[in-house]
C-alpha cells in the first residue's frame, strides 16, 4: 500500500497510507454487524497494507471505537496512524431518546451533547482513550462543526466561537505535551475549515464530500491557503454520500439525501465521458482527489471484508490520461483541478 508522508505544520510527522480505514460502518451505520464481520473487516483492512484509520464516538455511539480496542489491541502503537473526533459527548439514555435512531443500529443507548469547550475536549479524549484501549491518539479532528449539523450560519458561528475561547486551547496543549500529533476538524463544508485555518494552527482537516469528482468550489481559497501552509487534507465522502459509486439511477444519494435533478443529470453527464474511455465512475472519483498535492489519503468505508478488496481494485484501475481532459474540457472538472498525468 502506497504511503504519503505529511510533515505537519507544527512538525508532526505522520504516515498516511493512501487509502484509508473509514471506520463508520463497524459503528453499525445503516445496517448491524455481528462482531465477527467487525473484526473480519478490520482484519482485511490491516492484511490489505492500509495503516490509517478514522474514527469516532459518534461511529456508533461508542461501538466503532470498542471495536477498535478489539482489533488494535497487541499491535505495535508506531506501525499505524489513528485518527478520532472530539466535540460530542456521550450521555446515557433511555433507548427512545437515543442519538441516530434510524441511522446507527444495534448501538448503546446514549445521546450526543455538543461541546467544544476546553473541558468539553478534554472528556471527550478520555473518554475515547478509555474505549479504544490506547494512551495516545495520533490526530483529533473536531467533528460536524458545520451548518449542516447547526441548522444555521449564526449557530455555527457561535461554536466556532466556543471551540476557539476553549477548546482550541486544550488542543494546542494536547498537542505541545505529545498525547496527539496533529489537530483539525472533520466537517461536510469546507468554508468552515477556511474560518478555522484562518483563526488558528490548524494541521489538517478531513473533508467529507466538499472535493470530488462532483464538487471542486474548495479551489477557489480553501485548497490553495492549505497548499500555501503546508495543511493536510484528508478525504471523506469521496462518492458525495454514493452517487457517484452508484451513478445517476433514480433513487440514488446525495448528501445523505435522495439527489436532486440538477445533480443527477450532471453526474450521467461525467458518466458518459468516464464510460466511453472504458472507465468505471467509482473508479475514477475515488483516484481524481487524491491528486490534489494537500490530500494525504482517501477513506472510504467498508462493512465487509469484500468491499476492503473492492475499495483497492477501485483504486488501482488504470485511468486513460484523456477521461481527465475530456471531463475538464466538458466542464465537468475545475480548470485549476489537478488530475493525474500518464495512465
Amino acid at each position: 500500500m502506497k504511503q504519503r508522508m505529511f510533515k505537519a505544520p507544527s512538525g508532526a510527522s505522520l504516515a498516511f497510507t493512501e487509502l484509508g480505514f473509514g471506520t463508520a460502518p463497524l459503528g453499525n451505520l445503516y445496517r448491524a454487524l455481528s462482531e465477527e464481520e467487525a473484526q473480519a473487516t478490520c482484519a482485511a483492512a490491516w492484511d490489505a497494507g492500509i495503516r490509517y484509520i478514522d474514527t469516532a464516538p459518534l461511529y456508533g455511539l461508542g461501538l466503532s471505537e470498542t471495536r477498535l480496542n478489539h482489533f488494535l489491541r497487541g499491535k505495535p502503537r508506531d506501525s499505524y496512524v489513528l485518527s478520532t473526533k472530539v466535540g460530542r459527548l456521550l450521555e446515557a439514555c433511555p433507548p427512545e431518546r437515543r442519538t441516530g435512531i434510524g441511522k446507527f443500529f444495534a448501538t448503546p443507548s446514549r445521546r450526543e451533547i455538543y461541546d467544544y469547550t476546553h473541558d468539553g475536549i478534554l472528556r471527550s479524549l478520555e473518554a475515547s482513550l478509555e474505549r479504544l484501549g490506547l494512551d495516545r491518539i495520533d490526530i483529533l479532528f473536531v467533528h460536524d462543526i458545520d451548518i449542516f449539523n447547526h441548522k444555521s450560519a449564526a449557530a455555527r458561528d457561535a461554536k466556532v466561537a466556543e471551540l476557539m475561547q476553549g477548546g482550541y486551547r486544550a488542543l494546542v496543549r494536547l498537542r505541545d505535551e505529545g498525547v496527539i500529533k496533529a489537530f483539525g476538524a472533520g466537517v461536510n463544508e469546507w468554508e468552515v475549515c477556511e474560518m478555522l485555518a484562518r483563526q488558528g494552527d490548524f494541521d489538517l482537516f478531513l473533508l467529507a464530500g466538499r472535493y470530488t469528482l462532483l464538487e471542486q468550489e474548495a479551489l477557489t481559497s480553501f485548497l490553495p491557503l492549505c497548499t500555501a501552509r503546508g495543511i493536510g487534507i484528508v478525504i471523506g465522502g469521496a462518492y458525495n454520500s454514493g452517487i457517484l459509486a452508484s451513478g445517476a439511477k433514480p433513487g440514488a444519494f446525495y448528501n445523505y439525501d435522495p439527489a436532486p435533478e440538477q445533480i443527477l443529470d450532471r453526474v450521467a453527464g461525467i458518466e458518459r465521458i468516464v464510460a466511453r474511455h472504458g472507465v468505471k465512475l467509482v473508479e475514477a472519483a475515488l483516484r481524481f482527489p487524491l491528486v490534489h498535492p494537500a490530500v494525504v489519503s482517501v477513506i472510504p468505508g467498508a462493512s465487509r471484508p469484500e468491499e476492503v478488496a473492492l475499495n483497492q481494485r477501485t483504486l488501482a484501475a488504470v485511468i486513460p490520461e484523456a477521461l481527465w481532459a475530456d471531463l475538464k474540457k466538458a466542464g465537468f472538472i475545475h480548470a485549476d483541478a489537478p488530475v493525474p498525468e500518464g495512465r
